[in-house]
């Protein structure tokens, strides 16, 4: 049996960990703040990568790691799989979760939200849910780094709690 760690710790965690980052460490330089929270994402992503192909052979191409990612990983991490994978064939891959767990919980403050007009409370629901997905996209692409393979990871929210993570490989 496994190490495992309770859900709520790790819920509890990111979003102690993203309200630090933006409100304390670095409160005026929100860009600073995405990419200190990536990199954290990134060394669990590739530490967990490294446990969980620890008795894997090599991957042969690019597809067949990302397919790893989707399925087992992925698995590992968040108790599914990925609902769906699509790709151009040409190093872009997109990674739909439709009901991506660490966004399942997050709430707007409904007092904030009423203070605002629409259009910029909306904005600021977008910009503190991304906050939220660059330890995420960190983790995809550290655990791919670890395979070998350079690459890009950004998010996409169409539809709370759906979410598109968009994976580059760099040539």
């Amino acid at each position: 049996m496994g190490r495992e760690v309770a859900e709520s710790c790790v819920d509890s965690l990111l979003t102690e960990m993203v309200s630090t980052y933006c409100h304390r460490f670095y409160a005026n330089k929100p860009e600073l703040a995405a990419r200190r929270i990536e990199a954290i994402g990134y060394q669990v992503g590739h530490q967990l990568s490294e446990r969980y192909t620890m008795e894997r052979p090599r991957f042969t191409d690019h597809l067949e790691a990302i397919k790893f990612i989707c399925k087992d990983f992925w698995s590992e991490l968040f108790k599914k799989q990925i609902d769906n994978l699509k790709t151009n064939h040409r190093g872009t891959f997109v990674l739909q979760d439709n009901r991506f767990r660490w966004l399942t919980r997050m709430s707007v403050d409904p007092q904030n939200e009423s203070q605002d007009n629409s259009a910029d409370g909306e904005n600021k629901v977008a910009q503190a849910t991304s906050m939220h997905l660059y330890f995420p996209c960190g983790i995809i692409r550290g655990a791919l780094s670890n395979l070998g393979i350079p690459c890009a990871v950004s998010a996409d929210i169409s539809n709370l709690p759906a979410c598109s993570f968009v994976v580059r490989i760099k040539a």
